[in-house]
């Protein structure tokens, strides 16, 4: 069984990680969200699950305006071409459904050797708060950069940095 909300929230407790989180109706795409929060300060993240053509998994969390050119992408990471994950995998390795992928889901990708690359935007790093759902599309978390590193490796994760304003 995949982890809860709860399981999350107690998970990120017992890392003395603190987070906020505020509830409301699900929200499937970036410009829902937008329309729903309002000024909320902070950074506000996109995240895609794909898969190479090797069949290796990546999560990348992006900045929610960055434009990911998926041709390219693949370079930067060093694996193959990439597409989008099927859902029945991403619920199987991440266990959450579409519309719900978060960082928050590689508390569930914590066996000996992970089988998801976490790839995150570099320029997440500058980001005093990075809002995230919590393994469901009816909540926001909000939680610093520094928690979130901690967060990760916690999970037998490591950052690969993705630098989108560096050239290709």
């Amino acid at each position: 069984m995949p982890a809860s909300p709860e399981d999350l929230m107690d998970f990120l407790d017992g890392l003395g990680i603190a987070t906020t989180t505020v509830t409301h109706p699900p929200l499937h795409t970036v410009e829902e969200s937008r329309a729903l929060r309002g000024d909320l300060p902070g950074a506000h993240i996109k995240n895609l699950f794909l898969k190479d053509k090797k069949g290796a998994l990546f999560l990348l969390s992006c900045l929610e305006d960055r434009a990911v050119d998926m041709k390219a992408l693949h370079k930067v990471l060093g694996s193959a071409r990439l597409s989008f994950g099927k859902p029945d995998l991403l619920y199987e390795v991440l266990g959450v459904k579409p519309g719900a992928v978060t960082p928050f889901a590689l508390i569930n990708d914590r066996g000996e050797t992970p089988r998801v690359t976490f790839a995150l935007d570099a320029a997440l790093a500058k980001a005093e708060t990075i809002h995230a759902h919590p393994l469901h599309n009816e909540a926001t978390t909000a939680i610093s950069f520094k928690g979130l590193e901690q967060f990760v490796a916690a999970c037998g994760h490591t950052a690969l940095m993705v630098d989108f304003e560096a050239p290709p």
